[in-house]
C-alpha cells in the first residue's frame, strides 16, 4: 500500500489527478486537490503524480 497526500501548498487545482485517478484523488471545495483514499494499491495514483 502506498500513502498518499496533496501538497496544498503547491497543488495549482488543475485536476489532473482526478482525472486519471477519481478512486483516490478529488477537487474539494477550496479548488485544490485532495487524496480521498490515504492508502492505495491503485496503479492510477502514481500514474498522478507523474502527471501532476
Amino acid at each position: 500500500m502506498a500513502k498518499v497526500t496533496v501538497d496544498k501548498d503547491t497543488c495549482i487545482g488543475c485536476g489532473v489527478c482526478e482525472s486519471l485517478c477519481p478512486e483516490v484523488f478529488k477537487m474539494a471545495d477550496d479548488g485544490k486537490a485532495e487524496a480521498i483514499t490515504p492508502e492505495t494499491d491503485e496503479s492510477c495514483a502514481e500514474d498522478a503524480l507523474n502527471y501532476c
